[in-house]
């Protein structure tokens, strides 16, 4: 049954989802437009193509931690299914931001952050994947859909259904938003890690 400190704690983790950190990072380090580059994305992958690491590694950062503050408030202020609403609404927020027309990142960076505050053995298997995967391939995209691949197994194992539930429907999502990523990986035209476009 949703009640009303759900709503409350999915609204508080919709709006932390909405800060664009690599846009804003961006503009502030007088770098322009993050929208304008690569692939005109806001998370850290295309600030990365920007040639700056250390705001690109800022970004990820960031983005994990609006995730994980998103779930630990919602358990906080409305127990476990506060934490399934806030960590989902967060993930919404970052893909669908209201600032700037409904056009944000992928997900994978605050995704993460979520795995790790609600199952963070889950969330350390993940981030194995995902490490391995990238350096392996080279390639981003394809070490973060591996990590969320096997993220809801993890989750299940780690936390329990509910959370590998949560973790699932932001898997979903994450697929969802690479469906591009996916097309050039099996065509062999992805830009490996640092590429500029």
């Amino acid at each position: 049954m949703i009640t009303y400190a759900d709503i409350q704690v999915a609204i508080l983790g919709y709006v932390l989802g909405t800060i664009p950190f690599g846009l804003l990072l961006t503009r502030a380090a007088g770098l322009g437009d993050i929208r304008a580059i690569g692939s005109g994305n806001i998370g850290a992958t295309n600030v990365l193509r920007t040639g700056n690491k250390p705001l690109a590694a800022a970004t990820l950062l960031l983005d994990a931690i609006k995730g994980a503050a998103a779930v630990l408030l919602g358990i906080y202020l409305a127990g476990p299914d506060g934490a399934f609403a806030a960590g989902l609404a967060v993930v919404l927020g970052h893909l669908f931001p209201v600032w700037l027309g409904f056009k944000g990142g992928k997900g994978v960076a605050t995704g993460f952050g979520v795995l790790f505050a609600a199952a963070w053995p889950a969330g350390l298997a993940a981030g194995a994947v995902w490490l391995a995967v990238a350096r392996l391939s080279r390639r981003s995209s394809a070490g973060a859909l591996s990590a969320f691949a096997a993220a809801p197994l993890f989750a299940w194992l780690a936390a329990g259904p509910p959370t590998g539930l949560l973790i699932l429907l932001i898997a979903v999502l994450i697929f969802a938003r690479h469906e591009q990523n996916i097309r050039r990986l099996l065509a062999g035209t992805e830009p490996r890690i640092g590429a500029t476009k």
